[in-house]
């Protein structure tokens, strides 16, 4: 049963790819629905005796490889940690696969799209079920190799290329890192299997050191910044997050799988996976806790001036990204997660939800050309509605239960940097309320702004999609009231030893017995910024947007935000341009066709041409001759 809810989604990826022209569409439709299907049936079960009975398994199916010290298996577990992620991919991955079969019903590759969303699932499952970081790393790279695929799908798109470049190139910085971390680990503690590294590291995480700079470091703090900055390229921290927007250029369905359950949430479970190394490394968790938090922000700034309907969505990720990241920082581990469940429902919800919204709008994605849909898509409005409220953290849906608790553990660190991560969270949740509201205002009840032909044929979604989005709906509003208490709750012993929390970093108890004022200030200012959102763009959109035109200040801030505070044009021109300036002008011109072309080839070849008539001026074919050249060759290397 274990393995079969691993293997499953690879078989029949196999099935899609290479036979589906022989099974057909609607047959590689149906192969890979109903092998999600089984695997979501299994992982409920398997949730109900792992997570529910406390009752971890682990297991060895073959050696892959042993070679002196390192003897590595393919092997996996299942605890608390990694049911709760393999319940989310199935759950998510099961909903896409029957929302990606009615969405590209018309596109005659969908065979082959299919078989990569099986394909992503199952890289997916292996990374978070692994039982050592080289099977894990199989996972991480996996993911980057199938949302490559999946980014690229409309392989004609010049953007869709970029895109998909982009993302793999990002992402290798990160992947760089994360190897270079699991080569420490080896070298330091001689395994890479998470039962030996992680008992073993309270032995010496204060007698190894490396120096860097001359500086005297502890080597667990050098291994843990690895780790994170492997972290920062899947989950798209600041400084690596320019890719997550761009991804946004595949289809739909893929946006929602890659940004609820798969690859971006890959970062924030390997920090938790690694809670065992982060809670020895405080200055690591203190940088953890400032990138998460700043994330958190210049995302949600971000989100305030975009206009494509799946860009804001995707910043928004960004932003929560950024919340479950700093609540690791923080050593809220079990928040983060918490956080990333809760996430998963919405996000999953919000992102489908849109792909309805375009699929009617015959492919509009500009929120400026919409307007008007509540009264003909009343079923999409409540559904997006319903996403928005559950991301801004509404009170009583399902994210106001991960995403306040996540700020009160923030201040209740009683530290700098915790208090800079409430600000700086309870601002995000500011804008993420923002810029929802905009997005529900422009699209559904401002007037409407399309093209007539767009506005005469849209329709509601399908029944297929319609119960898909339904089914997302009960868990973004119930999922967080429910199970809080056994994720983060007071006493719960669920996580068992999957996460360590050092008990001097832990704030649960006093997360609960911070002021009151601290606690509804976050919600407070979130539907202060809802409210603040309708009324500019329902009574002054115009005077808004005329004071924007008018003045020059106000409209180089819109600029800013719009254009994504220039991090593509400073990497373009700060690291692309100089990388291909230097590509051209010395590794072209001066080493490839100066240094090793005289000394090369083509030197050579010259040379030859050059000393040949001089030799051709010995051969005389008289024998006196040969003796007398051999003779003074002989006698000069004497000398010499």
């Amino acid at each position: 049963m274990y393995l079969l809810i691993i293997l499953l989604p690879l078989f029949s990826s196999i099935i899609s790819l290479l036979f589906g022209f022989l099974i057909g569409r609607k047959g590689a439709a149906f192969l890979t629905i109903l092998s999600m299907f089984i695997c979501f049936i299994l992982i409920n079960i398997i949730f109900y005796e792992v997570g529910f009975n406390a009752c971890p398994t682990t297991f060895k199916i073959a050696t892959w490889f042993d070679c002196q010290y390192l003897h590595i298996d393919w092997g996996f577990l299942f605890d608390s940690l990694s049911v709760s992620l393999i319940y989310i991919v199935c759950f998510i991955s099961f909903l896409v696969h029957i929302y990606s079969y009615e969405y590209m019903n018309t596109d005659p590759h969908l065979p082959r799209f299919m078989a990569f969303l099986s394909l992503f699932t199952f890289f997916m499952l292996i990374l978070v079920s692994a039982d050592n970081f080289l099977q894990m790393f199989v996972g991480w790279e996996g993911v980057g190799l199938a949302s490559y695929l999946l980014i690229n799908f409309w392989f004609t798109r010049i953007q869709a290329n970029k895109a998909a470049i982009k993302a793999m190139l990002i992402n290798r910085i990160g992947d760089f890192f994360l190897a270079l971390g699991i080569f420490g680990i080896y070298y330091t503690y001689k395994s890479i299997d998470y039962a030996v590294v992680f008992n073993l590291i309270h032995l010496n995480y204060n007698t190894v050191f490396i120096s860097i700079f001359n500086n005297n470091i502890p080597f667990i703090e050098f291994l843990s910044l690895c780790l994170f900055l492997g972290a920062m390229g899947k989950s798209a921290q600041l400084g690596l997050h320019t890719w997550l927007p761009d991804a946004m250029e595949g289809p739909t369905p893929v946006s929602a799988l890659i940004h609820a359950a798969t690859m971006v949430t890959a970062g924030v479970f390997l920090i938790a996976r690694c809670s065992f190394l982060f809670e020895y490394s405080s200055n690591v968790l203190i940088l953890i806790a400032i990138i998460g938090s700043l994330t958190a922000f210049i995302a949600g700034s971000i989100g305030l001036m975009q206009n494509d309907l799946k860009k804001v969505i995707a910043y928004s990720t960004c932003s929560q990204l950024g919340y479950m990241i700093f609540a690791c920082g923080l050593s809220g581990y079990t928040f983060g997660i918490f956080h990333l469940i809760n996430h998963a429902f919405f996000k999953a919800l919000l992102f489908l939800g849109a792909g309805a919204i375009i699929h009617s709008l015959q492919d509009e994605q500009d929120i400026r050309r919409m307007g008007g849909l509540k009264n003909v898509l009343p079923f999409t409005y409540a559904i997006m509605l319903i996403g928005s409220l559950s991301l801004m953290g509404f009170p009583f849906f399902t994210g106001f239960y991960s995403k306040d608790a996540i700020l009160e553990i923030a201040y209740a660190s009683y530290s700098n940097v915790g208090f800079f991560c409430y600000i700086l969270g309870s601002f995000a949740a500011f804008l993420t309320a923002f810029y929802s509201i905009r997005v529900l205002y422009l699209s559904f009840l401002d007037n409407s702004k399309g093209f007539k032909p767009v506005i005469l044929n849209i329709h509601e979604a399908t029944p297929l999609i319609t119960f898909v989005l339904f089914i997302l709906a009960i868990p973004s509003i119930f999922f967080g009231f429910y199970f809080k208490d056994m994720f983060i709750g007071m006493g719960t012993d669920f996580w068992g030893t999957s996460i360590y929390i050092n008990f001097q970093n832990s704030k649960l108890i006093d997360a609960e017995f911070i002021p009151h004022f601290y606690k509804i200030f976050p919600v407070t200012f979130a539907l202060l910024g809802a409210y603040t959102s309708y009324i500019i763009y329902s009574k002054y959109s115009l005077s808004f947007h005329y004071l924007i035109i008018k003045y020059k200040y106000l409209r180089l801030i819109y600029t800013f935000f719009n254009k994504k505070y220039f991090f593509d044009k400073l990497y373009n021109e700060l690291l692309v341009q100089m990388l291909l300036n230097f590509s051209f002008h010395y590794s072209y011109k001066l080493i490839d066709k100066f240094i090793i072309e005289i000394f090369g080839p083509t030197g050579l070849y010259n040379f030859s041409i050059a000393v040949s008539p001089l030799i051709r001026q010995f051969h005389s074919g008289l024998l006196n001759i040969y003796i007398l050249c051999f003779l003074s060759g002989i006698i000069i290397s004497f000398f010499i």
